[in-house]
């Protein structure tokens, strides 16, 4: 179970940190030319946008440095109980923009972040 945890975290981690930074580093009208799965951009404003972007990359952080530098390592289910809110936010805004194709992603990821969540405050968890 601990392996899985560490490979869930680590591909969670990895997409979150290209998709936060590509959310800080992009202009909002960028990223909505990147077709009709980046269309919820044009309901946030720009700072909405990157405010995401950066709880997404500290998140991703969070999901491994703390374990691996053995500091705080109750940060890494806390990282993923977050990314379970900010996913609940963009499941909320598909259903909103009626988007259900796009919508399964999300819930996806919901699944794999409350599994981490799941996994490290319980049987696997850092410091028990």
């Amino acid at each position: 179970m601990n392996i899985a945890l560490w490979i869930v975290a680590g591909l969670l981690a990895a997409a979150y940190l290209a998709g936060g930074a590509g959310k800080l580093a992009m202009s909002k009208e960028k990223l909505a030319s990147f077709g009709p799965s980046s269309a919820w951009v044009e309901d946030f404003g720009a700072g909405s946008v990157k405010a995401i972007g950066a709880l997404e990359a500290l998140a991703a952080v969070g999901l491994i440095l703390p374990a691996v530098l053995g500091v705080a390592p109750v940060l890494v289910p806390m990282a993923a109980l977050g990314l379970v809110l900010v996913m609940t936010g963009a499941v909320i805004t598909r259903l909103r923009r009626h988007e259900l194709r796009f919508m399964a992603v999300d819930v996806v990821y919901i699944v794999l972040a409350g599994f981490v969540a799941w996994g490290r405050f319980g049987p696997e968890s850092f410091t028990g």
